[in-house]
């Protein structure tokens, strides 16, 4: 495309050129007419003759050699403009071949790439190009199937999630409502029906242990209450009650000694508790123990 546009600013340069210099002939034979006019009116006017004969035959001469250079400047002229267009038309045939041949060379290399390849025939490109879609679809379809097994997964871990979380609510509202009930229940037996209940539903509750050693405590079962406190400790050695209940068990039992070390142990653990220390009835057996004054002191 580039070259046609040469060739056709080339073509137009040329054209142009040669009608300047046509104006410029028309121009000369416009001005060498008004010189023969001007001196046919100064002949035709002449009073007299101005001229000898040889000037006559000077200018007749004149006027035949310009004659003669118009002539030749027009066959010149005529000469360049159909140079001019053989150029371009060579060049345009020229251009045209070399654009076949370049189209021809481009074909016969791809023949070779293709035959290079394997590609031997349409059928042959037909064939690959369905295996190769085929692959990739094959692929595609395996990645949205593998996307689709991981929303899966994760839709059945947030469903598991939301039931476990679901259930975990229903457990904690009922542990509620039985600790509720225990709290409003005065009958020791049947707190410890409700202990067992919030006990089967988190077995290792060591409030629910501790407060259960304090309902049996009540209904006389000491070492019943020692070993579900002595429990309760193995599970949180740092709470404080249920040394204190243990205390109260060992008082119960009439090991004093044990009884001090752990009531001593649970004003440690909770300085809070030594506001009930007077007050405890299970404790009314040390009264007389000098370490027991020391501790209300």
């Amino acid at each position: 495309m580039k070259s046609i546009n040469c060739l056709l600013l080339l073509f137009t340069l040329i054209a142009g050129s040669a009608i300047v210099r046509a104006a410029e002939v028309e121009q000369q034979n416009q001005q060498a007419q008004q010189t023969i006019e001007q001196l046919e009116d100064k002949i035709t006017n002449l009073e007299q003759p101005l001229y000898t004969p040889f000037i006559e035959r000077y200018l007749l001469d004149e006027v035949k050699t310009i004659r003669q250079q118009q002539i030749a400047l027009e066959s010149k002229l005529a000469e360049k403009l159909a140079a001019a267009k053989l150029e371009s038309s060579d060049r345009a045939i020229r251009y045209t071949s070399d654009t076949v041949n370049n189209v021809f060379f481009i074909i016969t290399a791809a023949a070779s790439v293709l035959v290079l390849m394997g590609w031997r025939s349409l059928r042959d490109i037909k064939t690959q190009i369905e295996e190769h879609v085929s692959s990739k679809v094959s692929a595609v379809s395996l990645e949205y199937e593998k996307r689709l097994a991981d929303v899966e997964d994760k839709l059945k871990r947030r469903s598991e999630q939301i039931i476990s979380t679901q259930e975990e609510i229903a457990r904690a509202n009922q542990l509620h409502a039985l600790w509720m009930r225990a709290g409003l229940e005065n009958n020791p037996q049947q707190k410890v029906k409700l202990y067992d209940e919030i006990l089967e539903l988190n077995s290792e509750d060591v409030e629910a242990i501790t407060y259960k050693a304090d309902a049996v405590l009540e209904l006389g079962e000491c070492e019943w209450a020692l070993n579900l406190s002595s429990k309760a400790i193995e599970l949180d050695e740092d709470y404080a009650l249920a040394y204190w209940q243990r205390a109260c068990a060992f008082a119960a039992l009439g090991q004093l000694e044990v009884a001090i070390d752990d009531i001593r142990t649970a004003l440690d653990k909770s300085p809070a508790l030594s506001v009930e220390l007077a007050h405890e009835k299970m404790f009314e057996s040390l009264q007389g123990e000098e370490s027991f004054k020391n501790l209300l002191s």
